[in-house]
């Protein structure tokens, strides 16, 4: 039999111990489980951006994983902590909105809220309730805990608005939603969405003030220092670099508008 998988996100960062931490408890309740990191580099509170990395990654894994999601500006307050099942994954997360993404895209979620305190730390502290609420459920899940004994019907669980492209008549206007660390723009616009918009005529794109020459398969099929086009591993839109990061090069950064059009 496979090890029960965990996969985590946060924003805590690596420079602290609350990443750790979290491994920690899920590893005295579940000791065979096997912890992956997507990340714990989502920008402090940045629900939105959590989602997303969330949506970028979460199909990849096995059926049966469950991930750990802190993205919690929320921490503390009244804001509920569920356990989502949907499709052949599993959830943990504040209701904020951060599982918004991927509520949307699998099938027939069921959700609970997070109250039985005997699958929680003895004492729960409210700055840490990652440590104390959501590694535990995270950890009995992934020994084999059904879901409903977390605690009751959920109901209507919080969304957030993600971005998503606008179509008009003569350009697809999407917007840079995440920046990666070698400074590439990804953004909102998906390959099917890019090619229904553009048919069979050369598009004309453009990031802020700037024009992008063209759209390549490969960052190394741009010549040094062109800003260039391309499908990313997520299969969306990235305005890029060769050998530079097209962010700092630019300036441009997340919540950019990025113009789709088409040409003869």
């Amino acid at each position: 039999m496979s090890r029960p998988l965990i996969a985590l996100l946060t924003d805590f960062g690596l420079r602290d111990h609350y990443a750790g931490t979290m491994k920690g408890v899920v590893l005295g309740i579940c000791p065979d489980a096997a912890l992956v990191d997507i990340s714990h580099e989502v920008p402090a509170h940045d629900v939105v951006a959590g989602a997303l990395e969330l949506a970028s990654s979460y199909r990849y894994f096995p059926p049966g994983a469950v991930f750990l999601v802190v993205v919690d500006p929320g921490v503390g307050s009244e804001r509920r902590a569920v356990a989502v099942e949907a499709g052949v994954y599993r959830f943990v997360a504040p209701d904020n909105g951060v599982l918004s993404v991927v509520l949307d895209e699998l099938p027939a979620p069921h959700a609970v809220e997070i109250r039985e305190r005997r699958y929680a730390r003895p004492m729960i502290s409210r700055t840490f309730e990652g440590r104390d609420v959501f590694a535990p459920a995270a950890a009995w899940l992934a020994r084999g805990l059904d879901l409903a004994a977390l605690g009751p019907l959920a109901g209507s669980l919080v969304r957030v608005d993600v971005p998503v492209p606008v179509a008009a008549s003569d350009c697809l206007v999407g917007q840079v939603v995440r920046v990666d660390r070698f400074g590439n723009l990804v953004t909102n616009i998906d390959r099917r969405g890019f090619e229904t918009f553009v048919g069979v005529e050369t598009p004309t794109i453009r990031v802020g003030a700037h024009e992008v020459s063209r759209v390549v398969e490969t960052y190394a099929d741009a010549r040094a220092g062109e800003l260039c086009a391309l499908f990313g591993s997520s299969d969306r839109l990235e305005i890029a670099m060769n050998g530079l990061g097209a962010a700092t090069t630019i300036r441009c950064g997340r919540g950019m508008a990025v113009h789709v059009g088409r040409r003869a």
